[in-house]
Parts: structure tokens; C-alpha cells; sequence
């Protein structure tokens, strides 16, 4: 073989090298933006949850009216159990706090590190939930 055949293979390789791993660099990359929507969404959903729970009456089950409530009773409300905690295809969630406000923290994710730490608070006159993304 040539000095130019043999240069145009190894060229070939390397292109084909960067070529997979940008590949693989591209996959990670979305299924980690997927996982972090994931979690964005269910902490959404909870923490729009734990809003109804506090505007519902407490002759209903909710917090309103209440003298004190607990995150077991929050738990509760949302369908967790009395450990106020819960783990679905996207990770662990906890919910802490009382009355005066509520947090629930992820504290693993099903995609190794990322969104562990994300929470999502929640007051007794909160609107909206207040939710912070970690990306570690």
C-alpha cells in the first residue's frame, strides 16, 4: 500500500471515532434534558397538589382551617402513605415541613446524579409552586 492509502484509513478512522462519540455525547446529553423535564413535571404536579391541600377545608382533609398539619398529612393528600415520601420511574421525592411551608426535595433520581437536590416549595399563600431545578 501507498503512503497516501494508508494515511486516507487512519484519516477514516478518525473521523468515524469523532464521529461516535459526538453520537454518544449528543444521546447523553438528551436523556439527561429528558430527565430533568421529568422531574420539573412531577414536581409541578405535586407542589400544585399540596396548593389544593392547603386551599381545601380541613372538614375535607385538607389544611385550611387546620390548627397545625404535618408532612405525613401532606403526604397523605397526595397518595404517598404516612412516610410522606414516594418513588416513581423518574425518581424519589420527600415531602418536609408544616403548615407554614412545605418542601419536597428529590433525593435520588432514577438517572444517577442528575436532578438529586431539585425541590419544589410551597406555602399557605403560594400561587404557584417555587421549584429549583439542580443539574448535578
Amino acid at each position: 500500500m501507498g503512503t497516501q492509502q494508508i494515511l486516507l484509513i487512519v484519516l477514516s478512522v478518525i473521523i468515524v471515532g469523532v464521529a461516535v462519540s459526538v453520537g454518544i455525547q449528543m444521546f447523553n446529553t438528551q436523556k439527561d434534558s429528558g430527565a430533568m423535564q421529568a422531574i420539573a413535571t412531577d414536581l409541578q404536579s405535586f407542589g400544585a397538589q399540596l396548593i389544593a391541600f392547603e386551599n381545601t377545608p380541613s372538614s375535607m382533609g385538607g389544611a385550611k382551617g387546620a390548627a397545625a398539619t404535618t408532612a405525613a398529612a401532606a403526604g397523605l393528600w397526595l397518595g404517598w402513605g404516612d412516610d410522606a415520601a414516594i418513588t416513581n420511574n423518574n425518581a424519589t421525592y420527600t415531602v418536609t415541613g408544616t403548615g407554614a411551608a412545605y418542601v419536597i426535595t428529590v433525593s435520588a433520581s432514577a438517572t444517577g446524579n442528575t436532578g438529586n437536590g431539585s425541590t419544589c416549595a410551597v406555602g399557605p399563600t403560594s400561587a404557584t409552586p417555587v421549584i429549583v431545578l439542580a443539574t448535578g
